[in-house]
């Protein structure tokens, strides 16, 4: 009875201090016109002026910081302080009026950043960091070194427009997620990208980069989100995760990838992964032939799931899946990746490109539009250090209105592939079940002997929602209807339900080797 109530007491204590220490919690106002940084900050009329104030105070677990709508500041946001689980750090708009807006302007490298951080919540506020010469910048740059796993970090609700980063790394652009270390290893855990708008930025949209990537130095972000984000004219990749496991990229939207960047880019697609599962994309309008497609599963990766996308009018293509020679140093290969249930239409050059060392991956599933006026590769093997093996091809709907061809690699031609009849020197790209309808010139076995049967698009709701990104205001509706509609397309399409799947990590069975 004594013990009892001793514990009962003792969860009491902890309780309160609990409470004591919530109740110490501040929230802090910032108002770029009427602050002034010898104000205590603490109410909305007596607030600080600069931005610097806020990275100079000590914020504490729960403390809030509110932008004033409608301020302007031309200097960086910069967060170096953590909440902890249930009392994040917040930085937020005040309600009513435009959203606050941080012009970095050049004079940072970023117009938001959370600097060896966690707990930490940071949403709707408006970016940009333009300047008259290129170099690495960013929108928001999420940066842990030696730093160990920092936990929930989430970015949302923020519109990033005009960042002048360069084109000739990946390394900046919109959005940056980066976990490094020389003496610790660094991860995030529980990190969520959402609801943002990403425009007119280079070279990335969103994307991630990681120094843990290898099978003897892997040590991957979990939990990493990447949904309902909007992200449109871009330098070079649209969204693109590295060293993650589990990752989940859901109902984003990237149109105009590929629009200023030199070398190879894609729509959306991963690198260094194991499971990220890509379900419910819209990708389209990547201007590139260099890749160019709008999916891509690359190499270093493990079970990557591309399910229930939309990719179209892309110039590369729909995916590409492709890996060079594996090493012992930063590429396993890719192996596993399932491609299942999507649906292209109008993609250009290359459907389904498989490039280098593959192995394992199943194509299923998937219905396949080609325009009267596109003469595309629909199933295209290139070399890449080597080739691919055991890949399926199972019930697949291939509509042609134009032409489609089959092959493999016999020369290039810049970004064009020159190809030869057959699949050699890949080895097991086997098919069953696919149906070809319309021009298909030298298909694979199991349409060898089927009837030739003409194909016209038939008038169907192919009216995808549109979004103008100078217009930010209506993006919370619009995501809901492009949802909407995605998911009766895909139902029309593939005559079965949608069925989105969830993410899966390796377990302790499954260590990389």
């Amino acid at each position: 009875m004594l013990k009892s109530i001793g514990t009962a007491s003792l969860l009491l204590s902890l309780s309160a201090a609990g409470w004591a220490s919530a109740a110490r919690a501040e929230t802090y106002y910032v108002n770029s016109i009427k602050g002034d940084d010898r104000f205590g900050g603490t109410s909305r009329e007596q607030p600080w002026r600069s931005l610097a104030r806020i990275r100079d105070t000590p914020l504490k677990p729960g403390d809030r910081v509110l932008l004033e709508a409608g301020s302007l500041w031309k200097e960086p946001l910069t967060i170096t302080r953590s909440g902890r689980a249930n009392a994040p750090i917040t930085i937020a708009a005040t309600e009513g009026g435009p959203r606050p807006r941080i012009d970095a302007g050049g004079v940072s490298p970023y117009g938001v950043a959370v600097m060896n951080a966690e707990y930490v919540t940071v949403s709707g506020l408006e970016v940009t960091n333009t300047a008259p010469a290129p170099a690495q910048r960013f929108g928001v740059l999420v940066s842990g070194e030696d730093k160990g796993v920092m936990r929930a970090i989430h970015i949302s609700d923020m519109y990033i427009h005009d960042v002048r980063g360069t084109n000739d790394r990946k390394d900046n652009g919109g959005i940056v997620f980066r976990a490094t270390g020389q003496r610790v290893a660094t991860r995030f855990h529980d990190l969520r990208i959402e609801r943002n708008i990403v425009w007119r930025v280079d070279r990335s949209g969103i994307a991630g980069i990681s120094d843990r990537v290898t099978f003897l130095n892997w040590f991957p972000s979990e939990g990493v989100v990447i949904r309902d984000n909007y992200v449109e004219d871009v330098g070079g990749d649209g969204i693109v995760p590295r060293g993650t496991d589990g990752a989940l990229i859901e109902h984003n939207i990237v149109r105009h990838a590929g629009s200023r960047a030199p070398g190879y880019n894609a729509g959306i697609w991963q690198w260094s992964t194991d499971n990220s599962l890509i379900q419910l994309n819209e990708a389209a309008y990547t201007r590139t032939r260099y890749d160019g497609q709008g999916f891509d599963s690359d190499f270093n990766s493990r079970r990557t799931t591309i399910l229930y996308n939309y990719s179209h009018d892309n110039a590369g293509g729909f995916l590409l899946i492709c890996s060079p020679r594996p090493n012992d140093k930063d590429n396993l290969g890719n192996r596993g990746t399932r491609a299942r249930f999507n649906v292209s239409r109008n993609d250009g050059s290359r459907i389904f490109q498989l490039s280098g060392n593959v192995s394992d991956a199943t194509i299923e599933k998937n219905v396949i539009h080609v325009g009267p006026a596109l003469d595309v590769q629909m199933i295209v093997a290139t070399q890449w250090d080597g080739w691919a093996r055991d890949v399926k091809f199972h019930d697949n709907l291939f509509k042609v209105a134009g032409t489609a061809r089959y092959g493999s690699e016999a020369g290039r031609n810049g970004p064009d592939y020159l190809i030869k009849a057959g699949f050699s020197p890949s080895s097991f790209i086997r098919f069953k079940g696919n149906s070809y309808i319309g021009r298909h010139v030298e298909p694979p076995e199991d349409g060898i002997g089927q009837a030739v049967i003409p194909y016209v698009e038939q008038p169907l709701d192919w009216e995808v929602p549109t979004f103008d990104p100078s217009k930010p205001d209506g993006f919370a509706d619009f995501i809901v209807r492009h949802r909407e509609w995605m998911l009766g397309m895909l139902q029309r399409e593939l005559q079965s339900t949608v069925e989105l799947k969830q993410t899966r990590r390796m377990s302790i069975f499954e260590a990389r080797r």
